[in-house]
């Protein structure tokens, strides 16, 4: 078929069935995406909807500067506690935090163990040792200054098994 419009713009020779088919196809593509378009609009309207129910512009603003409030003082407090903690953990390194306790008999006397020895710690080792001795006559009480581990002055076993036992515990 001729068309005198069709031969006026250069496509005398296409088939006019063919071009309907085309814009059939064009018509329907558009149709879907219109369908999808308006589905996405529709959810779009009824969050907003949900959003914006019983709160004016007004409200709203107010309730955003709310939670930007919340959130610098939030912000602060964390910072606060960090500061807080490392504090404590810088406390804490001369805390006592380790411990040991050996009771022994002195004098392998009948009285039983009654004397002890017991070595305070803290997270470097730094503390010191008790020995508490116990006999017929007294009781007589000695410490012993303990450095990364170490002391200056001899251990006696008892002592020497405190020692150990207090570093053991270290958790």
């Amino acid at each position: 078929m001729n068309n005198s419009f069709l031969s006026s713009i250069g496509m005398g020779n296409l088939d006019i069935g063919i071009a309907l088919l085309v814009i059939a196809v064009i018509l329907l593509a558009i149709l879907v995406l219109s369908i999808v378009n308006i589905c996405s609009i529709s959810k779009l309207n009824k969050k907003y909807k949900k959003f914006m129910t019983g709160k004016s512009a007004k409200s709203l603003e107010n309730e955003i500067v709310g939670l930007f409030e919340d959130n610098k003082f939030l912000r602060s407090s964390i910072e606060k506690n960090k500061k807080d903690i490392r504090i404590l953990y810088k406390n804490m390194e001369s805390t006592f935090q380790k411990l040991g306790i050996i009771k022994y008999d002195a004098f392998n006397q009948m009285g039983g163990k009654l004397s002890f020895c017991i070595a305070l710690l803290d997270e470097n080792d730094n503390g010191f040792i008790i020995n508490s001795v116990h006999s017929t006559e007294g009781c007589y009480s000695y410490t012993k200054q303990i450095i990364r581990g170490q002391s200056d002055i001899d251990l006696g076993k008892e002592e020497k098994q405190a020692l150990d036992m207090a570093m053991q515990s270290e958790e």
